[in-house]
């Protein structure tokens, strides 16, 4: 059937199974905001939440980058440019994601309905941000970022200012990987008069200014500890997740970004994963 193979397509455009990089961190949200485990009707409507408005955003993206993703060598070959999909079918597909999303708010809480809308604004306006600044991989960042707060609210009712440290560390997390992400398109964004980190920065010092990013990123983890009354697996959680960031930072160097690649995104969803596994060992153990 051409609407199963359009959506097939679909999700594979919008890379759907990388929807694991910020859904653990919604789950850390949440149970930091449950002191545990949330309610299987928090849950549910928590992930699906999360998987909707990531598709919607991804697919957006798409949409707002077809032109320019026509024309960079790199992306060329990505459904649209390619005339695999039609820009309608796509349009159709983030509408009814963000009316999955919301519906999915509405299910959690009252608060959750209300800033829905708001929360995808910052969702689907980010795609356009690189059209004007240097600073859009912190935009990126912080739409992700705010994926905990939203389980915090969800779980909660209400927001409360010690999970922004975990907003925080999510924001620079996704800002660092994607200013190495975007080292790539060094050339095609220089020539194309966009806006990166790394066009204007360099290479080189881009790669820095990545590497500032986790640190600070990590910061806030160490600062989340004592915020929630964390304990010993906790702070073994942020051990491996820096000891995966460190390996994650050899694998690029200035004359040599072969290594981004699949593997690269798995080592940051397995970032993410560790990181829950070890919030939730700790919390559990706890009781």
């Amino acid at each position: 059937m051409p609407l199963l193979r359009n959506l097939r397509v679909t999700l594979e455009m919008i890379k759907w199974e990388h929807s694991i990089f910020a859904l653990p961190f919604a789950l850390c949200g949440a149970m930091l905001a449950a002191s545990g485990l949330p309610t299987a009707h928090q849950l549910l409507w928590i992930v699906i939440a999360m998987v909707a408005a990531r598709s919607a955003a991804m697919a957006f993206n798409r949409l707002a980058d077809a032109s320019i993703d026509a024309a960079n060598p790199r992306t060329r070959t990505r459904a649209l440019p390619a005339g695999h999909l039609s820009p309608a079918f796509v349009t159709t597909f983030v509408i009814v994601s963000s009316a999955i999303f919301i519906l999915a708010a509405a299910q959690l809480n009252r608060l959750t309905l209300w800033l829905s809308p708001l929360a995808l604004a910052v969702l689907l306006l980010y795609s356009y941000t690189k059209r004007f600044t240097r600073w859009s991989h912190l935009v990126l960042g912080f739409a992700l970022g705010i994926a905990p707060a939203a389980a915090w609210i969800a779980v909660r009712g209400s927001l409360s200012p010690r999970i922004l440290l975990l907003t925080a560390a999510v924001t620079f997390w996704v800002a660092g990987f994607d200013v190495l992400y975007a080292c790539q398109d060094y050339d095609f964004d220089r020539d194309s008069g966009l806006h990166s980190i790394p066009r204007h920065a360099g290479i080189r010092r881009a790669l820095w200014i990545a590497r500032a990013f986790h640190a600070i990123m990590l910061l806030l983890l160490i600062a989340l500890i004592p915020a929630f009354a964390l304990g010993k697996l906790a702070i073994a959680g942020v051990i491996v997740v820096t000891v995966l960031l460190l390996y994650e930072h050899s694998l690029v160097k200035p004359g040599n970004l072969s290594n981004l690649n699949a593997a690269f995104f798995t080592m940051n969803g397995v970032i993410s994963v560790v990181f829950a596994i070890f919030i939730a060992a700790d919390l559990f153990l706890r009781k």
